[in-house]
């Protein structure tokens, strides 16, 4: 281990990925993150903390994030293979973030003991906050998703997903501390975790269920892969099974959703396609499907549709009627995926965006509330939405102006692979207990699922099954303290501690 610290970090790194979905072995996690503070404890500079940190980072996302090499095999203008490459390639840039941390937990706590895992916890909380915001953002899996399921998770109402991150460190420190017999500190972390887990569990139990007059809401999932979504001889096959799935129901004023791109419709400008879906119908029924948006070039007050300018990825309202209620357009992109970052020259060289098409998408304006009307005997609501990945931003899912009563977040996880489906669930989850608010989600193969506003699926189809399923939509929460304060939670907790360490640290010197 001495002599080799930054392969040891690299394996600790592979093996911490682990406590995350589909595996979910979270022990593991806080053990590798005990080994990554003794490594730190033990380097004996700047440079070897920051390598440290490194390759610990590095192993950790290559593992982490290997449902995205599948996604390169459904672009055949790229080579399969290069989607291993990019695996590495961003988690070469991810794993800067846990070097970071790595040096300056390194700077502060050496030759303190007692404080070099919370000067760490803190500097980790603050880079993944920075992970989650330069650069457009990479929020995939933060340390704290570890925790869903343990209790441990219900304190993100209070501290938010980052502040979840910051536990688990300490919770490894707790571990690194009683390794080197330092008991009170290990003691008082274990103490306190089992009270915070203790009053998550008892938060879990006395959760509220439903009323028998809540909103009746169906889910489909029609289980259409990614090489099936776009082609064009399939087109009325697929629509058969969104439609047969989505059925008449006896229950009046249904809410019905639909994956994200549920179909191949410009929903505004195509009233054959509106009134063949709001033929599935009820008199009272809405639908809430994905469906693109295109611009066309305007001149002289006319629309030119030989020229395409860009377009939305979106989430529409549509009810029985053929009337369009409501539209929200994506905000948080995919580079790559959705836009060519710097198209003139990557396509110059052969690289184009894994979403068929050559007109890159635009960027809506951000959170947004949809106001949903009564019908049916339902009552009015208010909808978030969230489009695929814009779920995994802990802090930026909510127009906190227009509190919604629910998140609605459509999806295509076809090209996600086998781990990336429940990793996408799990940081919906979170969201649902940050906000205190129910989660829907309903994506092509899965994983759709119902969350309630304590982050338990109360009904779910599974990965790669066609199905749907009727449920009653849970009642909001009141707003979590998370839900009021955002980010600056987490931020500000882990700045007071900061500020408190070093103080310790100087009056014991």
């Amino acid at each position: 281990m001495k002599r080799r610290p930054g392969l040891t970090a690299l394996l600790a790194g592979a093996l911490s990925a682990t406590g995350f979905e589909p595996l979910h072995l979270w022990p593991v996690t806080l053990a590798t993150l005990a080994l990554l503070i003794h490594l730190l404890w033990h380097t004996p500079d700047r440079r070897g903390a920051f390598k440290t940190g490194y390759a610990f980072g590095l192993g950790q996302f290559v593992v982490g994030l290997n449902w995205i090499a599948h996604a390169f095999t459904f672009q055949d203008t790229m080579p399969h293979w290069l989607g291993y490459l990019a695996v590495v390639l961003l988690s070469f840039y991810l794993a800067v973030y846990p070097a970071i941390a790595a040096l300056i937990g390194w700077q502060l706590g050496r030759g303190r003991a007692g404080l070099f895992a919370t000067f760490l916890a803190c500097a980790w909380l603050f880079t993944e906050y920075l992970r989650a915001t330069m650069f457009t953002g990479f929020a995939w899996n933060p340390l704290g998703v570890i925790w869903l399921g343990t209790g441990v998770d219900q304190a993100a109402s209070v501290i938010g997903t980052y502040g979840l991150g910051l536990l688990a460190m300490l919770a490894g420190g707790a571990l690194w501390w009683a390794t080197h017999r330092q008991w009170r500190p290990a003691g008082m972390l274990v103490g306190g975790l089992a009270v915070v887990a203790l009053l998550g569990l008892i938060r879990v139990s006395a959760s509220p269920s439903p009323s028998t007059g809540a909103t009746a809401i169906r889910v489909v999932q029609p289980n259409i892969n990614q090489n099936e979504k776009y082609d064009p001889d399939l087109e009325e096959l697929n629509f058969r099974r969104l439609a047969e799935l989505t059925g008449r129901s006896s229950r009046t004023g249904r809410l019905v959703f639909w994956p994200e791109a549920a179909v191949p419709a410009i929903l505004d400008m195509e009233p054959r396609w509106r009134a063949r879906i709001a033929g599935l119908l009820g008199p009272d029924d809405l639908l809430m499907l994905g469906g693109d948006k295109f611009h066309y070039r305007e001149q002289g007050g006319m629309i030119d549709t030989s020229v395409l300018e860009g377009a939305n990825n979106s989430l529409w309202v549509l009810d029985a009627h053929e009337r369009l209620l409501g539209r929200y357009d994506k905000a948080h992109l995919v580079p790559y995926g959705e836009y060519l970052p710097m198209r003139p020259l990557l396509s110059a060289i052969g690289l184009s965006r894994l979403v068929p098409g050559d007109v890159d998408f635009w960027p809506g304006p951000g959170p947004r509330t949809l106001d949903l009307p009564a019908g049916g005997g339902r009552a009015p609501l208010r909808m978030g939405v969230q489009i695929c990945y814009e779920i995994v931003f802990s802090g930026q899912v909510v127009d906190r102006t227009h509190r919604p009563d629910f998140i609605f977040n459509p999806s295509n996880d076809a090209w996600f692979g086998s781990w990336g489906p429940p990793q996408h669930l799990a940081q919906a989850r979170l969201r649902a207990i940050e906000e205190g608010l129910p989660v829907i989600r309903s994506t092509p193969t899965g994983i759709s699922a119902l969350v309630d506003p304590a982050g338990r699926i109360v009904d779910a189809i599974g990965h790669e099954h066609a199905g749907a399923f009727d449920a009653l939509l849970p009642a909001a929460y009141a707003p979590t303290l998370f839900a009021r304060g955002g980010n600056l939670i987490p931020l500000g907790l882990a700045f007071l501690m900061l500020i408190g360490s070093v103080a310790i640290g100087r009056r014991t010197r």
